[in-house]
């Protein structure tokens, strides 16, 4: 399979998935199953399972998505993104190109980034038991 062509990706994806990840879709605010996990463990990409974030980075920024504060170096990329009138940086998995949000320079941490994502373009792997 050639994980950059979308057409493919529909029939391994549920309808709502493709829509958020080769449509550049987004979910409804709040409903993501991923929005309050707090458990240990990394974040990867629903398409290509690609690590993309710790569960370190995350953070509550009320926008009603996952956000964090960073992405793992490499494995996001980054697009300016004009559409809906709005001024935006779209960030999409590096490894596949799925559509995974939006990063906005106005996070609370020391990185001062918010990495707004799509619950449903993340899978979570937790953390074995030590």
């Amino acid at each position: 399979m050639n994980k950059n062509d979308p057409a493919q990706w529909r029939e391994h994806l549920t309808p709502e998935q493709f829509h958020v990840c080769w449509e550049k879709g987004t979910e409804r605010p709040y409903t993501g199953a991923l929005l309050h996990n707090r458990k240990a463990g990394q974040y990867l990409c629903t398409c290509c399972k690609a690590v993309l974030f710790d569960a370190s980075a995350k953070f509550d920024s009320g926008c009603g998505w996952p956000s964090f504060d960073a992405a793992i170096p490499g494995t996001v990329d980054y697009t300016r993104d004009t559409s809906h009138g709005m001024e935006r940086v779209e960030i999409t998995c590096h490894a596949c190109g799925s559509h995974l949000g939006h990063v906005f320079p106005d996070g609370p941490t020391d990185t001062g980034q918010r990495y707004c994502v799509n619950s449903i373009s993340l899978d979570f792997r937790g953390e074995e038991p030590a």
